[in-house]
């Protein structure tokens, strides 16, 4: 059996200039490549993949830079949007990654979204727990988001109760050191640092699946006792309703 798995982080309002955003995107494809030799290699993203397989690039500091500076990549004057593929064809290898930053909008936040391929349980190659855990940490020491989460696609379903930003579990989440002290957590859930930047709670040591009832209870328990914490708080809060 194969799951759609991914993982979505988001931060508010941040206007990083194009330096600042090429420097984070540069730490951050240098660190992913050291969780998986998948992620070594990138393409930008294109509707054409025999296109998207002429346009490799090196993920340096330069070369984000220059991405930055071409009208494609700006989202008007807020912020900077790019997309790239590992150039892998087959749905079971590679993935993808978008990202927008350096805008400052206060309803839009900055976020990244990785992708995974589709792996059936038992047969991970790229969603095992240390390379998932690794793009987490590289996620938020690159980027320093409020907020992420790495989850299936069944999983942010029952658990976000309709939201779309936050905050809710997934296998692994992400919490900025800003919103608080995670505390200590039943077995088997796992929390750890991620540097100075905030904390890692990784629910359980194999693949966290929407079908297996023992792990949707694990992550309603989680939850509701994080939630009891103030750490689940929108990234977002949503603006309040004026009359006419």
């Amino acid at each position: 059996m194969s799951e759609s798995y991914g993982i979505k982080a988001y931060w508010g309002a941040r206007p990083d200039s194009a330096e600042e955003c090429a420097r984070r995107a540069e730490t951050f494809f240098r660190l992913l490549a050291k969780c998986h030799p998948s992620y070594t290699r990138w393409y930008e993203q294109n509707n054409s993949s025999r296109k998207a397989l002429q346009l490799g690039f090196e993920p340096t500091h330069e070369s984000f830079l220059s991405f930055f500076g071409k009208k494609k990549y700006q989202s008007g004057s807020d912020g900077f949007s790019f997309g790239a593929w590992t150039g892998h064809v087959k749905q079971d290898q590679g993935g993808m990654v978008m990202l927008r930053c350096g805008s400052k909008a206060e309803v839009a936040p900055n976020f990244l979204w990785l992708f995974y391929p589709e792996e059936a349980l038992g047969h991970e190659r790229m969603l095992s727990a240390p390379v998932v855990a690794g793009v987490m940490h590289a996620i938020a020491l690159a980027w320093e988001p409020e907020w992420a989460l790495a989850t299936a696609d069944g999983l942010w379903n029952q658990l976000s109760g309709g939201s779309r930003i936050g905050c809710f579990l997934g296998w692994m989440t992400y919490f900025s050191r800003e919103r608080g002290e995670v505390p200590a957590l039943p077995a088997p859930v796992r929390v750890e640092p991620v540097g100075d930047k905030g904390t890692l709670v990784i629910l359980t040591p194999e693949r966290l699946t929407p079908n297996n009832p023992e792990h949707i209870a694990l992550a309603w328990h989680v939850q509701k006792l994080l939630e009891e914490r103030g750490l689940l708080r929108l990234v977002v809060e949503p603006r309040p309703m004026h009359p006419d």
